[in-house]
């Protein structure tokens, strides 16, 4: 019998990938409180439990998002579009909804939340008739027949592959001038040999080669305009630094930035 290829994670580890803690101390501590749950009736009991990757998990808590993933997006959002009013978006990863529901809340007439797992998406996004969920689906093969319209606003956060290998269907999909707000995770983009044992890359000139990797492909490949990277106010799973890289797509008037400018964390 052919073993399964469905990637599973801990659960402490898990909660810290959807973006529902800050810290594995904090998923530990929530899940010793008994508020983290999967699906409607499983009560998470241990750190160490097991679940698929694409595992329902909720944690009852009082943040105003159905994810603390959103804190990934909004600085970005504040600095560059903080006015989502009438916009159609499309969120590639979108997992829970953290990015989904940011967007709502300031203001997107539709959200396309698009992600190839299935069963994530969080209820009250799930219940919202703004929001077109696409499940099982692989964003590689995403074509224009599929969608009734392109969107102003991409945002994307994906996970075990470069977005480098996602962004050519996805561009197809925008508007000219579209804002992209891409989630780099050096752990996906780095050489084998540059991430550390537990996944972690913690040389800073690797994590800007990343980001320069797919801020570049981004210009030449698909002629887009980069707008500015900056530093993931809330780390990855076991610590990994990410970056919010904003782009517009071609036909926008805006200049050309031809060096990576990141906002360092201590500014």
């Amino acid at each position: 019998m052919a073993k399964s290829t469905v990637k599973k994670l801990r659960a402490d580890l898990l909660l810290l990938e959807r973006g529902l803690c800050r810290d594995e101390e904090e998923a530990r501590t929530l899940i010793l409180a008994g508020k983290v749950r999967s699906g409607a009736d499983h009560l998470v009991a241990k750190s160490s439990e097991i679940f698929p990757f694409d595992a329902e998990l909720s944690v009852s808590s009082s943040c105003p998002f159905v994810s603390r993933v959103a804190y990934k997006l909004i600085p970005a959002l504040e600095a560059h579009l903080p006015d989502l009013s009438g916009l159609v978006a499309m969120d590639i990863g979108a997992s829970t909804g953290g990015f989904s529901d940011v967007m709502l809340q300031r203001g997107a007439r539709k959200v396309y939340a698009i992600d190839s797992g299935r069963g994530q998406l969080h209820a009250k996004l799930r219940g919202d008739p703004r929001v077109i969920s696409l499940e099982k689906c692989n964003a590689r093969h995403l074509s224009t027949g599929m969608f009734p319209e392109k969107a102003d606003l991409l945002t994307m956060d994906v996970s075990f592959i470069s977005a480098t290998k996602i962004l050519p269907a996805v561009s197809a999909l925008l508007k000219a001038g579209a804002w992209a707000f891409i989630l780099v995770k050096p752990q996906f983009e780095a050489e084998r040999r540059d991430v550390a044992a537990g996944g972690v890359v913690r040389d800073e000139a690797v994590r800007q080669a990343c980001v320069e990797k797919v801020a570049t492909f981004a210009e030449r490949e698909l002629g887009w305009c980069r707008i500015a990277v900056m530093r993931a106010e809330i780390t990855g799973p076991k610590g990994n630094q990410e970056f919010m890289a904003v782009f517009r797509t071609g036909g926008t008037t805006v200049p050309f930035i031809s060096r990576l400018s990141i906002r360092l964390a201590q500014e």
